[in-house]
């Protein structure tokens, strides 16, 4: 069926107005992108995008009344007329599955991949982590995901306990499940999020150990291994008590969606609760920090 797309962009400030005014017109979905060019990474856990301008779009079903849609998003702060408010057609099509065919598998390290469930699985051995491409954010193709799976693999994971928080589509957590992780525990507020997690575990037949967790229900132990946070750096700044508290002692705690001129600042808040960092490893002006519980 064909869609309907309403874009208008706001200052940051407004993001949460220009939300709601979609949703009173009865928005399928609602997403943010990035205007300016800046770096875009999916926002940490209770947080929305702090890029200075925000494309903020809503999904509407067809039949919708794009006059009215035009109308009512006009009235966004820092809209003087109707022109700057985009409403397309997006075409006769299914809309959550529509980039699946730019989706390809990807190899991490030597012995993971991330592979979309339309496609072959690749030759050899090694993990092989399936995707559905209609629920395909947090791919791995964003550098801080690459960082992360990277470091995945290059570990031992048979019976260990792991934290991924702000799990998006589940793809830290359900690779180390699949490398043999006893206990995965998968975090984040988006409902999205959760369905998308819970999915990708069943159909990746690790469903039995990893827990799909709401943000506002867990209650984190000083247990896991391992502790993965792939989120934006000041969210991770902000967390480092809780989410070190979460790792036991000796346990890793890696760190990504960190920008170079913001790694010192985490690294600073880490080290003040405790951990210890051992590496700091840059991916096309990304950084992965990992530390060690004390």
């Amino acid at each position: 069926m064909p869609w309907i797309q309403a874009a208008v962009s706001v200052s940051r400030a407004d993001v949460a107005l220009a939300e709601t005014l979609l949703e009173s017109q009865g928005a399928l979905a609602v997403s943010f992108t990035d205007h300016s060019g800046e770096a875009i990474l999916e926002p940490g856990v209770g947080e929305t995008p702090l890029w200075e301008r925000v494309e903020v779009r809503g999904l509407f079903p067809a039949g919708v009344d794009a006059r009215k849609l035009q109308d009512v998003l006009s009235l966004a702060p820092g809209v003087t007329h109707p022109g700057q408010v985009a409403v397309t057609e997006l075409g006769d099509r299914d809309w959550e599955r529509a980039g699946a065919a730019d989706l390809v598998p990807m190899q991490f390290g030597s012995g993971l991949w991330v592979v979309p469930r339309n496609h072959e699985r690749p030759p050899g051995g090694g993990a092989c982590l399936l995707l559905d491409p209609g629920l395909a954010f947090g791919t791995g193709a964003h550098p801080t995901t690459r960082l992360s799976l990277e470091w995945i693999d290059a570990q031992q994971w048979r019976g260990r306990r792991v934290l991924d928080f702000g799990c998006g589509s589940g793809v830290l957590g359900i690779a180390c499940a699949l490398k043999g992780a006893a206990r995965v525990e998968c975090v984040d507020n988006d409902p999205q999020a959760l369905r998308a997690t819970a999915w990708n575990s069943a159909h990746n037949g690790v469903s039995d150990r990893v827990a799909v967790i709401a943000a506002d229900d867990y209650t984190g132990r000083a247990v896991a291994d391992a502790v993965l946070a792939n989120i934006l750096a000041g969210t991770l700044s902000r967390l480092a008590g809780q989410l070190a508290g979460a790792a036991r002692r000796g346990g890793h705690i890696v760190l990504c969606g960190i920008l170079e001129d913001q790694a010192a600042a985490v690294r600073t808040a880490y080290e003040a609760v405790g951990v210890s960092i051992i590496s700091a490893t840059r991916l096309d002006g990304w950084v992965r920090i990992c530390g060690v519980k004390q």
